[in-house]
């Protein structure tokens, strides 16, 4: 893989920036090396976007939806990025990888830039280097990182503890409360779009906005955001602006109340903290006198003849 310079990605040349993320992404020890020399070049030029995590259960319209707010940034001057996770298959490791064939018109424009990533089995299919990849593309100068997730699991709270706005998607359907999306979804959420909102669900979607906005006023606002619920059709392109001006809405207050980078601070925090433990694990496997006690004391642990907690310190000691 040739050299990729913090100049070359800063021009905000989209087939740089594919090749920045693909050496981010790489398990090889030298690209790591190059991705990180990379990163703490251009990390004085990132921080400038505004980062949205969307999620939503499967067959909500996440890939219509990001479309055609997508375009509408676009068009309305914003440069976009759009890291949508897709999810791996445990057993072969392959993944679907099919996003720009689901976003077929977003990824015709020039100032779109769609990455699908494998989620590689990382927790809850948020792909292990979406942090990296943020930050690249902060630095070739897009405004606005729309993060998608598969859905599923623990994706939500991984990705709310990346981004500065946690969208979350429902379908019409006041029956069913939760829609099969845990309950402390409602605490991470800051704002509800209830899409597909568009004739004989129009009813339907008005009753459900009614339902979540009685269940937010149940749960008290821990800052200064009150969670919205707002609906729109993403196939009809309606209500697509109001989610734009809501976000905008809530960028304004978040930097006045001085909670915007407070929160970016918190989670660069968290990163490290997560990282420390991926380096310690990463050194352990390259240790051969520990990858020859792992397998003693994995048959000890398995046999009962040794407790996992004095297998683990063991091993832990080793280092």
């Amino acid at each position: 893989m040739s050299l990729i310079t913090a100049d070359a990605l800063l021009t905000g040349n989209r087939r740089i920036l594919a090749k920045a993320i693909t050496l981010v992404e790489s398990k090889k020890d030298e690209h790591r090396q190059q991705a990180q020399a990379l990163l703490e070049a251009v990390i004085p030029y990132s921080g400038k976007s505004i980062r949205i995590g969307i999620t939503g259960i499967p067959g909500v319209g996440k890939s219509t939806f990001i479309e055609a707010f997508g375009q509408h940034l676009v068009s309305i001057g914003k440069k976009v990025a759009v890291l949508a996770v897709d999810p791996s298959s445990p057993i072969a490791g392959g993944s679907i990888l099919g996003d720009k064939t689901r976003m077929e018109y977003l990824s015709r424009l020039e100032n779109a830039f769609i990455r699908p990533s494998p989620s590689e089995g990382s927790l809850g299919g948020v792909a292990h280097k979406t942090r990296e990849s943020m930050i690249l593309c902060e630095a070739a100068g897009y405004d606005v990182i729309l993060v998608e997730t598969v859905g599923v699991g623990q994706s939500e709270y991984e990705v709310a503890s990346m981004v500065d706005f946690f969208l979350v998607l429902m379908l019409p359907n006041a029956g069913d409360e939760l829609q099969g999306i845990k309950k402390g979804i409602l605490e991470l959420a800051d704002a509800l779009v209830i899409n597909k909102s568009d004739g004989e669900s129009l009813n339907l979607a008005q009753q459900t906005q009614q339902h979540y906005q009685n269940a937010f006023h149940l749960l008290k606002p821990s800052s200064f955001w009150s969670p919205q619920v707002l609906k729109c059709s993403a196939l009809e392109n309606q209500g697509i602006n109001s989610v734009w001006e809501m976000i905008t809405d809530y960028t304004n207050q978040a930097i006045e109340h001085n909670y915007f980078h407070d929160k970016r601070a918190r989670q660069n925090a968290q990163w490290m903290k997560k990282l420390m433990l991926e380096l310690v694990e990463l050194r352990m496997k390259q240790n051969p006198e520990i990858s020859r006690k792992l397998d003693e004391y994995t048959s000890k642990v398995t046999e009962g003849s040794m407790t996992p907690y004095l297998a683990a310190k063991s091993i832990v000691d080793l280092l």
